[in-house]
């Protein structure tokens, strides 16, 4: 909002961000104008060459655009080894969404108050995690819910939304998501709706049965009556590449006959996940004491060990042992940053996917690892971020620097954006790439005083070259951070200045829609 020129002139403004390129975070063009902030609110945009400022900065040749906020992370685990959370907000990042893939603390509310004491450095929000809500109210067994016990789930997700959740996440992929019906997900998101939240979903498969997950996705959203997102979208497995055309066509067949579906998508063509990804749902019923006990039994464990040898070679593994990268190991920190292929060798194996099954079984026996999975197409990556409805999430953390050989995306997912897909590529030009990052997730979370360059909104700014903004982290070299982030606000105070942390922690917990909308501080 341009406010009246004699209005700059009645206030005295904490900081005025002067000459800069403002990219406003809706997709329109950008335009030249100065930011005014007041307390931790931006409070005009304009021309403020004469207004009376406390702090003037120079932002001349540079872009100045809402902080990014990722509607997936997974920050909040790592808060207390790495609490100035610097891979993260030298990515420009302002504002992140935990409880993602169906996992996420409860009570919910204990885990906001204790981020709020914590004086974080970045805002935080939750989804509530249905595989957290499902284990409460029945464990980790493989079967359908009772009445009682469908309620009770209904009743934690109620109560969730109330302490502030965004909505709800599930991780139908994995235990204990992986055993519920579909229907249960629609009852419990059902609730979650009538209180405005959204539901956003790490899907039962990304491989071979993609196509019905992505049906799976929208059928919850159609069914119980929310918005519904199908998070780091991608196709694994070179048998299912191209799918991503199908994938799209389904989502926005659902959005022409009214289904509020959505996308999100790290960009790069590996994931993320436990070691146990390798291995069947059903194997892992009841937790890490019964999958012991099914290794150690000959029947379950070549079971066990044949459904490996096929995710291998048809899914996570990408074919080859080598696309399978260990990044934490605890019983093992040797095998950081080493590849099951390694690992088979090391053994005085031949590295065939039946010897590297097996050694994937020793591993998981031995508690497994923290994993990288290399099976993902780069034209899928390309084709899914070019969908409008598609944006930007990191699937990250926040590990401590030089430890392990975490996923690159924890350094480098919103600046890999804006080096490679727009200044690179050019297949998303700047402002597209900005609303991705900032307008869409808070729309979709309907955080309605976030996400915009705007008069009244929150100074969550990041300030940046467009020129010299890139990930630096690798593969074999995660531990780099990102370049040409200048400076970073949150809550209208500087976490970043001149390229270096200040120190200060500004960020808050918001709130969700069935919330006052207010802070906890």
């Amino acid at each position: 909002m341009l406010l009246p020129l004699c209005l700059f002139f009645a206030q005295t403004f904490d900081v005025v961000l002067t000459g800069g390129r403002i990219v406003d975070g809706t997709g329109n063009p950008w335009y030249r104008a100065d930011v005014g902030i007041s307390g931790d609110r931006i409070t005009a945009i304009g021309d403020l060459r004469s207004a009376q400022a406390k702090q003037r900065v120079d932002v001349s040749g540079l872009v100045v655009a809402p902080g990014f906020i990722d509607i997936h992370s997974h920050t909040a685990r790592n808060l207390a080894e790495n609490p100035n959370l610097e891979n993260v907000v030298r990515q420009g990042i302002t504002f992140v969404i935990d409880g993602q893939d169906g996992g996420s603390p409860l009570p919910l509310r204990a885990a906001m108050e204790k981020v709020a004491e914590s004086k974080a450095v970045v805002n935080f929000g939750w989804f509530v995690g249905h595989g957290s809500i499902r284990t409460m109210a029945m464990g980790l067994v493989n079967r359908k819910a009772t009445a009682e016990e469908l309620q009770r789930m209904k009743d934690l997700a109620r109560a969730a939304m109330l302490d502030g959740a965004f909505g709800l996440s599930t991780g139908l992929f994995y235990v204990p998501g992986n055993y519920a019906p579909t229907e249960e997900v629609i009852e419990i998101a059902r609730v979650v709706g009538q209180l405005g939240g959204m539901h956003i979903s790490h899907m039962r498969d990304e491989a071979a049965g993609v196509l019905d997950s992505v049906r799976e996705t929208i059928r919850i959203g159609e069914e119980a009556g929310l918005p519904t997102q199908v998070t780091h979208h991608k196709i694994i497995g070179a048998a299912s590449w191209g799918k991503s055309a199908e994938t799209l066509r389904l989502i926005e067949d659902a959005r022409q006959r009214g289904v509020d579906v959505s996308v999100d998508q790290y960009p790069y063509t590996a994931s993320h996940t436990g070691s146990s990804a390798l291995f069947p749902q059903w194997s892992l019923e009841g937790g890490s004491k019964s999958l012991l006990e099914r290794l150690q039994a000959p029947e379950s464990r070549a079971r066990i060990k044949t459904e490996v040898a096929r995710r291998i070679r048809e899914d996570r593994g990408g074919g080859d042992p080598k696309n399978v990268q260990f990044n934490r190991c605890g019983f093992d920190p040797s095998l950081n940053g080493k590849t099951l292929a390694d690992a088979t060798a090391l053994r005085g194996l031949a590295v065939t996917i039946d010897n590297a099954a097996e050694v994937a079984l020793d591993i998981q026996h031995k508690g497994g690892c923290s994993t990288i999975y290399h099976a993902i197409s780069e034209s899928d990556v390309e084709r899914i971020l070019k969908y409008p409805g598609t944006m930007v999430a990191s699937d990250g953390d926040a590990p401590q620097f030089g430890s392990g050989s975490p996923h690159p995306r924890s350094y480098g997912t919103f600046p890999r954006i804006l080096a490679r897909y727009v200044r690179e590529k050019k297949l998303l030009t700047l402002e597209d790439a900005i609303r991705r990052m900032t307008s869409l997730p808070a729309a979709r979370l309907k955080a309605t005083d976030r996400g915009l360059l705007q008069a009244g909104m929150y100074a969550d700014i990041v300030i940046f070259d467009p020129e010299l903004i890139a990930d630096r982290a690798e593969y074999a070299k995660p531990h780099q951070y990102a370049v040409g982030v200048r400076d970073v606000l949150v809550n209208g105070e500087f976490i970043v200045r001149a390229g270096n942390m200040t120190g200060t922690r500004t960020g808050r917990v918001v709130l969700g829609p069935a919330r006052e909308k207010s802070t906890t501080n």
